[in-house]
């Protein structure tokens, strides 16, 4: 072969040839040009170890390709995938402390500022409204102004927010502040997963998305641990617990003012060099002429298919495999929301005082564990995704958060049936009717908003126990008898339960919500969010994951605005057996219609779509093949899991 031929072979591994220097310095006193010869024959058995002729032996080609397969397993990702990674995540860090913060402080709050129910309803799904429309509206930011400034935009309104919560001096003002921090996590939730996805290689896009996920779950616990500490202060300890959020928010906004921006995005624009610039610093060592040529050619295929211009969501319904994409994407999120995480995490320590936790404070710490838990256990999922893969990862975390659910119910209908029974009815001293002294048993009075109860403890047993009105300016004592002064009826050795009945089982729903957790973090927890930033194409990625982001949303807004009335007319055991159910019917959807897209690249996972939506989950033939790439002389071929090489 000439020396021209030689030169113009384009090896992306370049230390291959460090690999075979052995075996070169013995031929080293052949001809000058064996070198040469050498490389040819290297190139011709990647495209077929048959043509292998020129070689001495074909084992020698086996040779050379294996070692370009060990040299190409060698590549190492920059760390600075991995800062970029963890900046994005902060935007998941904030999401997860503002929704999770609201649980301890809720019991403070309704203290301090006398918070019925709905005013109680009205802090929680707030701050999820306003996340919902501004996911939305996230979707037309991040394809105008791109996924940094989006990124920058809601570390601002975290700060913002988390300023006018800790200076609130009213519920009004308190309720304007959790809608300014919704407002930063509907854009943080659907920008974030899309931002950490365009950036990951291929191999660590789906364990990097999911780190999103993890910190969302460690702000989360985060949360709950500064909720019990600040709970022993005397007064305004809900004003540290809602204001510290401001220092992540202010971190992530500095950090982000020295990172890219989104490689894909840019070629998108047309900033191509930009683009090779920022995906170099992205993959270090390893090639990018086949990522940068599959963006492009496939950003270029999108906007010739597209035609006439028009909206895109208008083009995704059109459109088959971006309409079933949307169908699952949006289905994913639904039932994750159904299934009631958020009201597990909204009203954690709300569920443990209902099931008879006395103590605001140990009700606090009890919630700490169960985020606790749900952190560890979303470790667990990063760790699974890319081994079992997303479908069956998701359908072993619904099948247990069903079950689950059941047993958190069933907990509930236990200390429902065992449920202390009112032996005293002292008349009304006002002689106005209430509906307090029509209940029989502590499990209806518990259920009725405007009723407590107050009664004598022997041992274990609840003994002179009567169903009062609860005083108007506080829950924590009665409007009239023997617990309407906290002071004289601590002496006597009454209690005074409001929201809860005294049982024996509590420790049931400790359990069950533990149990919840630990099936739900790793699959139903992070694979939505994951899923949703692989499975649309480029052009219609932020529209997809803005829609199933706002769907994410409004579930959520429906699920913690209705929790307290709806456990209050189905009871609280009814209302867990009602997201049993729910998660019941996405456990079939999601055997139906999820394919697994582990090990894909995004320009691939389109065609998992092609086929009809209740069959696009069946497949799973190409489960477990890994294919790497190398570029040789221009030309796209991959090494498969054996010797031989294959041609694509």
């Amino acid at each position: 072969m000439s020396r021209k031929a030689s030169d113009n072979v384009e090896y992306t591994l370049r230390s291959l040839s460090n690999l075979m220097g052995e075996k070169r310095r013995r031929q080293a006193d052949g001809s000058a040009g064996s070198g040469a010869a050498a490389a040819a024959a290297g190139e011709r058995s990647l495209i077929a170890a048959e043509s292998c002729s020129s070689l001495n032996s074909a084992a020698s080609g086996g040779e050379l390709e294996r070692a370009a397969r060990r040299q190409f397993q060698q590549d190492e990702t920059p760390g600075f995938v991995y800062v970029v990674s963890v900046f994005s995540a902060l935007g998941g860090f904030l999401f997860g402390y503002d929704t999770g913060v609201v649980s301890g402080a809720l019991l403070l709050l309704k203290r301090e500022l006398n918070l019925d129910a709905l005013w109680q309803e009205l802090l929680v799904s707030g701050t999820v409204g306003a996340a919902a429309l501004s996911a939305l509206a996230g979707g037309v930011l991040n394809g105008l102004c791109g996924r940094r400034p989006c990124i920058l935009l809601a570390s601002g309104l975290f700060t913002a927010g988390a300023g006018v919560l800790a200076a609130a001096r009213d519920k009004e003002t308190l309720l304007g502040g959790r809608v300014v921090v919704g407002l930063g996590i509907g854009v943080a939730s659907m920008t974030v997963p899309v931002y950490i996805a365009e950036v990951a290689p291929p191999h660590l896009r789906g364990r990097l998305v999911t780190i999103n996920t993890l910190f969302i779950t460690g702000g989360q616990f985060f949360a709950s641990v500064v909720d019990g500490i600040f709970s022993y202060l005397a007064k305004d300890g809900w004003r540290y617990m809602l204001g510290l959020s401001a220092v992540p928010a202010v971190i992530q906004f500095l950090g982000f003012l020295f990172l890219p921006e989104s490689p894909r995005w840019l070629i998108q624009k047309g900033q191509t060099q930009r683009a090779r610039r920022i995906l170099s610093q992205m993959r270090g060592n390893q090639a990018i002429d086949e990522e940068y040529d599959s963006i492009k050619n496939n950003i270029e295929e999108e906007e010739n298919e597209a035609g006439a211009a028009g909206p895109v969501i208008c083009r995704m319904l059109t459109y088959p495999p971006t309409r079933r994409a949307l169908i699952v994407g949006c289905g994913l999120q639904m039932f994750q929301q159904l299934s009631g995480i958020n009201t597990v995490m909204y009203y954690s320590a709300t569920i443990l005082q209902m099931s008879g936790v006395e103590d605001d404070r140990l009700a606090i710490w009890l919630a700490a564990l169960t985020a606790f838990i749900n952190f560890i256990f979303t470790l667990v999922g990063v760790w699974l995704v890319e081994r079992m893969g997303r479908r069956k990862l998701t359908l072993g975390s619904l099948t247990g958060t069903a079950v689950a659910l059941i047993i958190l119910a069933s907990g509930f209908l236990l200390s429902a049936q065992v449920s202390p029974r009112i032996t005293l009815n002292p008349p009304d001293p006002s002689h106005q009717n209430s509906t307090c002294t029509k209940y029989s048993y502590c499990n209806g009075c518990m259920l009725d908003p405007d009723c407590g109860l107050c009664y004598k403890l022997n041992k274990s047993s609840v003994v002179e126990s009567s169903c009062i009105p609860v005083d108007k300016d506080s829950t924590m004592k009665a409007a009239w008898g023997r617990c309407s002064n906290e002071t004289v009826f601590r002496k006597e050795d009454l209690f005074w339960a409001y929201n809860f009945c005294p049982t024996p089982y509590s420790w049931t729903a400790l359990l069950g919500l533990i149990l919840y957790l630990v099936f739900f973090a790793p699959g139903m927890g992070p694979m939505p969010w994951t899923i949703n930033s692989e499975i649309y194409p480029l052009w219609a990625r932020s529209t997809g994951n803005a829609c199933s982001s706002g769907v994410n949303w409004v579930f959520n807004v429906l699920v913690s605005l209705t929790f307290l009335h709806t456990a209050e007319y189905l009871t609280y055991y009814g209302a867990f057996f009602l997201y049993a159910g729910f998660a019941g019917l996405g456990l079939v959807f999601i055997y139906g219609c999820l394919p697994e897209t582990k090990g894909k690249k995004l320009e691939e996972v389109e065609s998992l779509f092609e086929n009809r939506l209740c069959t696009c989950g069946m497949s799973d033939s190409d489960e477990g093949r890994y294919i790497e790439y190398i570029r040789v002389k221009g030309s796209n071929y991959h090494l498969s899991d054996n010797d031989a090489s294959d041609v694509e």
